[in-house]
């Protein structure tokens, strides 16, 4: 779900990289000094997640796991993410430098808002964690989605279609993501829960 460089209108990236640099800040300064290991494993499998795409009709998905780093990491999730995006645009092309932080923020911020919306939920007991934990992950790229297909549709009338496009292709992949997002979060809660404490 990276936008590529060259196709975004100024105020778009300028806006997005606002939002990016003040959640990261936030992000950074929320960041336990133990925790550290545990963002750095969280950015790598966010970064693993986003290299595999899938294509679906004319375009390609992927995953994000973006619902799960803000389970397990909060405001972190916005360094997090960013280093990952920063290590796919320098070493892989995907996105670019000039977008940065509106992909950024277009990943980030759905993260940190389902960590306020389903953590709570989350502290009612094992019969309901799958579920929360699907709809978290679910919710999360649903947003993402969004944010995506509205910085392509704020930047003009010619990407309109290409932003309608792109939240259709990730409709399947939000389903599968909801259900990695459960597994994950289950598993870790019974094998490690101690790594899920914010």
């Amino acid at each position: 779900m990276h936008i590529s460089e060259g196709v975004l209108s100024a105020p778009v990236l300028i806006g997005g990289a606002g939002l990016a640099v003040a959640g990261t800040a936030i992000g950074l300064k929320r960041i336990d000094y133990d925790r550290v290991m545990s963002v750095a494993i969280l950015s790598a499998a966010f970064f693993v997640a986003s290299l595999v795409h899938v294509p679906i009709g004319p375009g390609n998905a992927h995953l994000l796991l973006n619902g799960l780093l803000g389970l397990m990491l909060g405001w972190a999730a916005f360094p997090s993410i960013l280093v990952a995006l920063l290590l796919q645009a320098v070493l892989f092309q995907y996105g670019g430098l000039t977008v940065l932080g509106l992909n950024t923020f277009n990943m980030a911020a759905p993260a940190v808002l389902c960590f306020y919306l389903f953590r709570p939920l989350l502290n009612r007991g094992a019969g309901t964690r799958f579920a929360t934990a699907f709809a978290c992950g679910f919710c999360a790229m649903l947003l993402s989605a969004l944010l995506t297909a509205a910085a392509l549709a704020f930047s003009g009338e010619a990407f309109r279609s290409a932003a309608r496009m792109l939240f259709l292709a990730h409709l399947p992949i939000m389903v599968v993501e909801g259900v990695i997002t459960g597994f994950a979060y289950s598993f870790l809660a019974k094998v490690k829960p101690e790594a899920l404490a914010v």
